[in-house]
């Protein structure tokens, strides 16, 4: 399995988008299954409709019924996510980050598809493990 962030989502749905042909190159070579967060789900959408309409954001929606796990996020997951919004204020990291540190955590899975690379370079799950962004090494041809 491999975590998916919303840059990678909107890279995904917007062939202007810089990211697009990585993305879809990601894509195409994935033979395992995605899995976000509802933080992700959420934001992905209003940024979907805000930039590129209802079309897209229903698009998104169908993907996410069809092709990927949701990873839950609840209550006994907002100590975690408090701490680590807290650990990286200077980024800020905001709550769809912390939800997918928190899922790598409890998955034990750090790959992801993200366009953030900054900060995704920098968070850690498991408070040590480095994420290892499949986007950026598929763009530059190294996946």
């Amino acid at each position: 399995m491999v975590l998916a962030d919303t840059g990678y989502w909107l890279a995904l749905a917007n062939s202007r988008d810089r990211w697009h042909g990585a993305a879809v190159a990601a894509t195409r070579h994935l033979d395992e299954s995605l899995v976000v967060t509802w933080p992700v789900i959420t934001e992905t959408c209003h940024l979907l409709l805000s930039r590129l309409g209802v079309r897209a954001e229903l698009r998104f929606i169908e993907q996410m019924s069809r092709n990927v796990e949701i990873h839950e996020s609840g209550q006994r997951h907002l100590d975690a996510v408090h701490a680590l919004m807290e650990k990286y204020a200077n980024l800020p990291m905001d709550l769809a980050d912390a939800s997918l540190v928190v899922a790598a955590t409890e998955l034990g899975e750090g790959r992801i598809l993200s366009t953030d690379q900054r900060d995704f370079d920098t968070y850690r799950w498991k408070d040590t493990e480095p994420f290892r962004n499949l986007l950026p090494m598929t763009a530059t041809g190294i996946a």
